[in-house]
């Protein structure tokens, strides 16, 4: 009799501690340190198509818009570069413009942009997207703050958007980012997506 009423207590206390295994599991998994990289979804490029930016010296590859994304009358990519040069302009049409560059063994470079931006007290900064890698940001313009900014600040500059993230290929840091004046929400999704699909090519793939 002793020895069933044993038993129950024991399947009383494993059922009981269940519950706090579950949750405590659950917390483990949630934690940011366990998470992946931020990737975009392959179902969210169906407006892209693949480029590779071997041929100008970064091996890597990355999705851009493509016709059916309306985003401008060109969609046909172009990529600025000057030999030995640290810094890239890709174009796509009138209304991508990516600017990416070259930091070598630097990773910090997100945290880096969030201090400068932190700075900017003529502009209110709202994170849209943060990760360690990652950022997207609306900017505006404060209107106490009109005097103190930039004379490149137009009445239509106010309100922006803008994105920013770095990427570790073949052991050096790109900074994939938007102009410095930014662009309206759409664009900045589009080339947000394009900056997550960022793919180094590996030497099978060369």
């Amino acid at each position: 009799m002793l020895l069933k009423l044993s038993k129950n207590i024991n399947k009383s206390i494993v059922f009981g501690l269940l519950p706090l295994f579950l949750v405590f599991a659950t917390a483990c998994n949630t934690d940011p340190q366990n998470q992946p990289d931020q990737e975009v979804e392959e179902d969210d490029l169906y407006e892209f198509k693949g480029f590779s930016l071997k041929e100008y010296g970064i091996p890597a590859t990355v999705m851009l818009p493509d016709e059916t994304a309306n985003i401008g009358a060109s969609t046909t990519p172009e990529l600025i570069h000057a030999e030995d040069d640290f810094k890239w302009e890709l174009k796509v049409g009138q209304n991508f413009h990516m600017i990416i560059d070259d930091w070598g063994d630097d990773r910090t470079m997100v945290k880096s942009e969030k201090e400068r931006l932190a700075g900017l007290n003529f502009y209110k900064i709202t994170y849209l997207e943060e990760s360690d890698d990652f950022i997207v940001y609306e900017r505006i313009l404060k209107v106490d703050g009109e005097k103190a900014a930039p004379k490149t600040v137009g009445l239509l500059e106010h309100k922006s958007y803008h994105v920013y993230g770095q990427k570790v290929i073949d052991g050096i840091t790109y900074v994939f980012r938007s102009r410095d004046e930014g662009y309206v929400k759409k664009i900045i999704e589009l080339m947000g997506k394009s900056i997550r699909s960022v793919k180094e090519l590996k030497d099978e793939n060369v």
